[in-house]
């Protein structure tokens, strides 16, 4: 019978569990994202897991074993739950793989549309901690909201990852 468990690896080891799994011809899975990280100033795209720390693993269980894969380099364990092993429905990576880009197999993140008038956070910055009113989208990665300060609404422009919405 054939399923799927959760695998845990070590910081930044998904790549290379994977990579040992895939030679010990093990059936594993690392769903991957683009990802936009900010490094001395400047915005770069990288490629990360979708799940850091987690990959899926295909087992069938009348050929194979999990004992090996614990052992494995880039594997810190697989996760459990008391005695018994994490498994994962067939239905989940399903969705999983169907969501995937089908040229780059990369899965694709958008953040939650904002409505006009919501109330926002800013999370980094001078302004960070401060609450403001989303007023529009401005380009791909640019927001433009309604800041108080001195008693009067401005209209401020800021990265849109560094906004979020206040809860």
């Amino acid at each position: 019978m054939q399923r799927w468990y959760l695998i845990y690896a070590k910081p930044s080891s998904e790549a290379l569990a994977l990579k040992h799994l895939l030679r010990q011809r093990y059936d594993a899975y690392v769903p991957r994202v683009v990802q936009t990280v900010r490094r001395a100033g400047s915005r770069h795209e990288r490629i990360g897991p979708l799940f850091p720390r987690y990959l899926f693993l295909n087992l069938d269980e009348g050929r194979q074993c999990l004992a090996p894969v614990r052992s494995t380099l880039g594997v810190a364990n697989v996760v459990r739950f008391g005695a018994h092993f994490a498994t994962v429905p067939d239905e989940i990576i399903r969705q999983l793989r169907e969501r995937e880009d089908p040229q780059t197999g990369l899965h694709t993140l958008h953040p939650p549309p904002v409505a006009p008038g919501t109330a926002v956070r800013i999370t980094a910055g001078v302004f960070a901690g401060l609450e403001a009113v989303f007023e529009r989208e401005e380009g791909a990665d640019r927001v433009v909201v309604l800041l108080s300060l001195l008693g009067q609404k401005r209209q401020v422009r800021f990265p849109a990852e560094l906004v979020s919405a206040a809860c």
